[in-house]
């Protein structure tokens, strides 16, 4: 007889059919914030999506909510300037979910007033607003973590803000290499405070761990209730 417990294995692929129920759902763009003023009012849970410049969090977004467009991709990194609100399955008042994209961070052509304002949203957003459970910080996956990333991660350490890491662009990267580069990412979070032990491997381009995204995230729900 088996020692493992199968009700948690049940449960995980109940989240995968939860989590591609939930994002078949119709998801549009709901609100713009570039200060903490101008946030929408709280609503339905929140989930940040976070990442370095050029890292392919638009490109992300869209695979995850089966879109070609929801969020725009550039070859310009540091476009994305204001929070983004996204709200899946309703509008403002009935969304069951909402994304919100973050701006990209490391970007060196911007400004320093521009990366201090950036900054400072971020901060504000991140430490203070009760609907938000979990940010993901998207890691470029042929790369790996670099200085930025460190500093978001303290930054979400010391707002006691949940987050998981995804790794993006798995198609750029060999086999072997991705699964050193996952080993090396949860090396690296193992005494983090705030980081979720579990890091997901994802390409936009071959829809790779998109599927395991959206089951995260249902099961993120699910455990907050919603």
């Amino acid at each position: 007889m088996s020692d493992i417990d199968p009700a948690p294995v049940a449960a995980l692929a109940d989240f995968n059919e939860v989590g591609r129920k939930l994002f078949a759902a119709e998801c549009d763009f709901l609100w713009a914030a570039s200060s903490v003023a101008s946030l929408p009012p709280p609503g339905a849970p929140e989930i940040a999506f976070a990442g370095r410049s050029n890292v392919g969090k638009s490109s992300l977004l869209n695979a995850l909510t089966n879109r070609k467009s929801l969020a725009r991709t550039s070859h310009t990194p540091g476009r994305t300037r204001e929070l983004n609100f996204f709200g899946l399955g309703g509008g403002i008042d009935d969304a069951r979910l909402r994304l919100v994209d973050m701006p990209g961070y490391g970007y060196a052509a911007a400004s320093k007033e521009q990366i201090a304002s950036w900054t400072q949203l971020m901060q504000d957003y991140l430490r203070g607003r009760a609907p938000l459970l979990r940010a993901f910080v998207l890691i470029d996956g042929r790369h790996g973590l670099k200085p930025p990333d460190y500093e978001m991660m303290d930054l979400l350490d010391r707002c006691a803000l949940s987050y998981q890491i995804v790794l993006t662009k798995q198609d750029e990267v060999k086999e072997a290499d991705a699964a050193r580069r996952i080993e090396e990412t949860l090396k690296a979070i193992e005494k983090r405070p705030a980081a979720y032990p579990q890091a997901i491997f994802t390409s936009s381009r071959t829809a790779d761990g998109v599927a395991e995204l959206r089951a995260a995230i249902a099961r993120l729900l699910a455990e907050h209730g919603h």
